[in-house]
């Protein structure tokens, strides 16, 4: 008798041998069926041994009360005499709750688990077609279904097959599975069944043999009509029998389902008919099939029904799989694919998700596939649609180094388990793995890990899923260096057709070359060498996720050779997260950015430091500039400091907004395309501004000293004065002087003449920096008009002969340079001519649209598309600025808001005034935008302004990766650009030639 207050010898037994509850456990081993077993050691050990001992001990109990009094006795004799049915039978219970539940529905078929002969170790389809064969309706199939999956279970959970094994099984089981179902649907309707030939293929992981416990199984129907017969009637007659097959086994009865059968992944998914002919499939997938869906036709596998329709089906479709990696755009398809799967994936579920999340069964999967997709068009031995199987053969034929393919092998096997045991335990199609503890610790116990297993779990999952993280791309790039260096003994080399096979996949134009450069880049035994075959797999990836990956590893390379000896290059790549990522996205993304490096590579260090790519203030940059101008001993090396400070300062506005437009890993593309566009105009605006102020003291300084015999001021006008400038503007300007105290009139105008002819002549000196261009031809009387007028001149010309168009362009003057006071005063001069009191005339409205409609009749250049082109295009840039200009000159003087040099603001405070409307207002900032970033896209591409789409297809596809279009879209980019500047130059005709105004 127990001792009150003291536990039992069953209790501490039960605790030993891993029992959670030994109450309740201890009041299980009481019951009375148990009786003849209840002492027996072998079961307590056995019981001890399986993932969940208290829920094994739990469907031990409700079989044997389910038993009558023969069955009880011959199951608990067996139980304890035969170790292998006990073995499987308690492994099965502990490991899954489902199935203990149908063994209790089904108190019989503890049997399956008796046989232990070399058939029963290893079925194939034949073995589960008998298993199968008395099923006579949905209910009756899904018992036998049952019965079966308990033998799979019990191998499996004794380790009598491993995964990849039971994987198999269980896609030999769903096969036969498929041919019950259909030949259940052929007794219900013989009439359809003599009418059509019908074969059923089987798609994913069903077809590539290497199914999970519970899932949905993908197949394609293909069907042709029976001895010559009427197509359309066999195609409805197939449909029916196609359909009656998926409800056999997908419908709920009593005894559950047995698993979806989907067939989205035919021609034009759910959209497109059930079943077709095998001359229909073909005919689509040669013209309008998706990358993604020849990728899933890797796994097409004949399972049922006609077997030589079913046949001639995969060897049809086979050909235009392995042609699949020729298409255009192959390999950005694939990896835009995978990453949408991943954004859909519940931000609370990412961390736990065993398939889909990074580091899951979905990477290595994509990756192995996109390997065979690409390799597989020269090399049959890997056409397979076993994952496995396929990254073995890539490793075999070198196109994947051994080691890399071995610890994928590991990982894929560990995470493909934790997955079927996870869903084994209640049969439920799930791939998130559990947060409860008990659920945690009876998965890690069904694997194995039995010190500790929560924490062994958890700590083994991350480990390889890290692997998978850190391989899955990287094996695509790294047997690229393996091919152009010096390889271990035993190691297989990709040979240079395979490796240019690969190259042109990612979308390299020129694959020798880019061997060439990699083997400059990572050959020999050098730490520089080493370092570089660590980071180019990476930067390879990020290469080819753009528009011109050739760019990008040349331009690579060249700013290699330039940095390589100094100590912190390879260093900062390496050691700076978002370096390198940088560093790629802006190498392969134009021309622009990367020849602003290359002409002094060391700005690179802009893009390691996390404040780098924010644009300088112009007060910081007019302070390093005049510093710099200070130190020189010539004008030249003066404005020479001071366009290299200009070099440096627009590579880092164009690198920010390449990555803003672009994104990185870990930090998204910018959503508001006006804020880069606003960053961008005050960024070029204000470094070209202390430019022209570093030039102005220099010129000043050779000649004159400090101080020059004339107050001087320069005025930016056009985008320059609006803080718009593109990357390819000039800087529109006008000067204005005014003769200093006791200083003769002429003397004044000749020096300020002189300063700014000099000012010209050293902005546009040849050198490595890019030159500042000044345009002055927007001053009064244009080019017959002097250079530099005093202010008085200035206002005599305005007062007497000014004309509206004048007018118009000052509204965009702004003082950026020379002398404050003076500039001020300028402005004050103009302030009345731009924003005239009661506003315009109506003569003077008539004039500035005559004006308007002159322009875009005679300055559009010839043979260029007016609704492609972005300034005097239509609803382009042109259309937008007057309209809003003409709305400041007649409200200005009523409305402050609308007093300012850029177009943006003034269009928002005609808006808040109501003089034009929210979706109008909407419609001309967006077209306005769109048309600037189009001209930054141009010139970062090309490395030369343009003000229209370019033609080239390689150019306009980087343009496009700019605007935020993936690959292949550069049509919905022509046609978005098109929609939106029609609907802007609808409210063009309303506001500026309507009457509306």
């Amino acid at each position: 008798m127990t001792v009150p207050g003291r536990r039992g010898s069953t209790f501490t037994r039960l605790l030993r041998h891993g029992f959670t509850d030994p109450s309740a456990s201890e009041r299980l081993l009481e019951t009375p069926e148990l009786a003849p077993v209840r002492s027996d050691p072998v079961l307590l050990d056995a019981l001890g041994a399986t993932a969940d001992p208290d829920l094994a001990l739990l469907g031990l109990v409700r079989i044997v009360e389910a038993q009558d009094a023969d069955e009880r006795r011959a199951l608990l004799d067996t139980l304890v005499t035969a170790k292998p049915l006990r073995d499987r039978l308690l492994g099965v219970l502990g490991a899954s709750e489902a199935l203990g539940d149908h063994l209790a529905r089904h108190p019989r078929d503890w049997h399956a688990l008796v046989t232990y002969e070399a058939a029963d170790l290893h079925p194939g389809v034949a073995d589960f077609e008998r298993g199968l064969a008395e099923a006579t309706d949905p209910v009756t199939l899904r018992v036998a279904y049952r019965r079966c999956l308990l033998a799979i279970a019990a191998r499996d959970v004794c380790g009598t097959t491993d995964m990849a094994e039971t994987a198999a099984e269980l896609a030999d089981l769903a096969t036969a599975t498929l041919r019950a179902a259909l030949a259940i649907a052929r007794t219900a309707a013989p009439e359809d069944a003599a009418q059509c030939r019908l074969a059923v293929i089987a798609m994913g992981k069903c077809g590539g043999h290497e199914l999970n416990y519970v899932s949905d199984v993908d197949v394609i129907f293909v069907a042709e009509p029976a001895d010559g017969g009427d197509e359309g009637k066999a195609m409805r007659a197939a449909s029916r029998l196609a359909s009656h097959l998926m409800r056999i086994c997908s419908e709920t009865t009593v005894e559950g389902v047995i698993w979806p059968v989907d067939a989205n992944l035919r021609p034009e998914g759910r959209n497109g008919p059930l079943v077709r002919t095998l001359s229909s499939h073909l005919a689509y997938y040669q013209r309008w099939a998706k990358t993604w869906e020849f990728q899933a036709l890797l796994k097409a596998r004949p399972v049922a029904g006609d077997p030589e329709l079913g046949q001639d089906y995969v060897e049809a479709v086979s050909p235009l799989v392995w042609q699949a990696a020729e298409r255009d755009n192959f390999v950005a398809d694939v990896q835009k694919m995978r990453r949408r799967v991943v954004d859909n994936i519940p931000a609370a579920q990412v961390e736990r998700e065993l398939k889909l999340g990074p580091g899951g069964l979905r990477d290595v999967e994509f990756a192995v596939q996109l390997l065979q997709l690409v390799h597989g068009r020269s090399d049959a031995t890997l056409h397979s649609g076993t994952t496995l199987d396929a990254l073995a053969a890539l490793a075999a034929g070198g196109y994947v180094g051994r080691a890399d393919a071995a610890q994928l092998d590991e990982a894929y096997r560990f995470l493909r388990a934790m997955e079927h045991r996870i869903q084994l335990y209640r049969l439920r199609r799930t791939h998130l793995v559990p947060e409860d503890e008990a659920d945690l610790r009876r998965l890690g116990r069904s694997l194995g890990l039995r010190t500790e297993p929560v924490v062994s779990l958890n700590k083994e999952w991350k480990r390889h899923a890290s692997v998978v993280r850190r391989l899955h791309e990287k094996l695509f790039y790294r047997p690229l260096l393996d091919a152009v260096a010096q390889l271990a003994p035993g190691e297989t080399r990709l040979s240079a057709r395979a490796a240019a096979h690969r190259l042109e996949a990612l979308g390299y134009a020129d694959p020798a070359a880019a061997l060439r450069h990699l083997e400059a880049l990572s050959s020999g035994v050098s730490r520089k060498a080493a370092i570089q075959r660590t980071l180019l797999p990476v930067l390879l990836g990020w290469f080819a996720d753009s528009a011109d990956p050739d760019a990008g590893l040349l331009g690579f390379r060249k700013v290699s050779d330039a940095l390589g000896k100094t100590p912190w290059y390879l260093r900062l790549l390496r050691d700076e997260g978002a370096a390198a990522e940088n560093l790629a996205r802006v190498l392969s993304a134009g021309r622009l950015a990367p020849d602003l490096l290359l002409r002094a590579p060391e700005a690179v260090a802009i893009l390691g430091d996390p404040d780098g790519l924010v644009p300088r203030g112009r007060d910081h940059l007019e302070q390093e500039v005049l510093a710099a101008v200070g130190r020189a001993e010539t004008a030249e090396g003066a404005v020479a400091a001071a366009r290299g400070v200009r070099r440096r300062e627009l590579f880092r506005t164009t690198a920010g907004d390449l990555i803003g437009s672009y994104g990185t890993e870990d930090s998204p593309a910018e959503e508001d395309p006006g804020a880069l566009v606003d960053r961008v105009g005050g960024a070029v605006t204000d470094l070209n501004a202390a430019t022209i102020a570093g030039a102005l003291r220099a010129a000043v300084r050779a000649e004159w000293g400090d101080i020059l015999p004339t107050r001087f001021a320069v005025i930016g006008m056009g985008r320059f004065g609006g803080h718009e400038l593109s990357y390819g503007s000039d800087a529109d300007v006008l000067f204005v002087h005014e003769p200093r105290e006791g200083v003769d009139e002429q003397e004044a105008a000749k020096a300020a003449n002189r300063v700014v002819a000099e000012m010209r002549r050293l902005l546009q000196l040849p050198t490595a920096d890019p030159p500042l261009m000044i345009d002055a031809d927007l001053r009064p009387e244009g080019k017959s008009g002097p250079m530099v007028r005093t202010l008085k001149s200035y206002e005599a010309y305005y007062r007497r002969w000014s004309l509206v168009w004048e007018s118009q362009a000052l509204l965009r003057a702004e003082v950026m340079a020379g002398d404050a006071d003076l500039g001020a005063r300028f402005i004050e001069l103009i302030d009345p001519l731009r924003y005239p009191m009661e506003g315009l005339g109506d003569d003077a409205v008539r004039e500035i649209r005559r004006l308007k409609a002159r322009m875009e009749s005679e300055r559009m250049p010839r043979g260029a598309d007016p609704t492609l082109h972005t300034k005097l295009g239509r609803g382009g840039l042109s259309d937008v600025e007057w309209t809003v200009q003409l709305l400041q000159m007649r409200h200005g003087w009523d409305e402050p808001g609308l007093r300012t040099t850029r177009t943006r603001e003034a269009l928002a405070a005609a808006h808040a005034a109501g003089l034009i409307g929210t979706e109008d207002a909407s419609i001309l900032d967006e077209a306005w935008v769109l048309a600037t970033r189009v001209r930054n896209g141009v010139m970062l591409v090309r490395g030369r302004a343009g003000d229209t789409f370019p033609s080239d297809g390689r150019e306009l596809a980087a343009v496009g990766r700019y605007l935020g279009y993936e690959p292949g879209h550069v049509g919905d980019m022509l046609e978005d650009y098109r929609r939106l500047t029609r609907r802007a130059r609808a409210v063009v005709e309303e506001l500026f030639y309507g009457a509306h105004l």
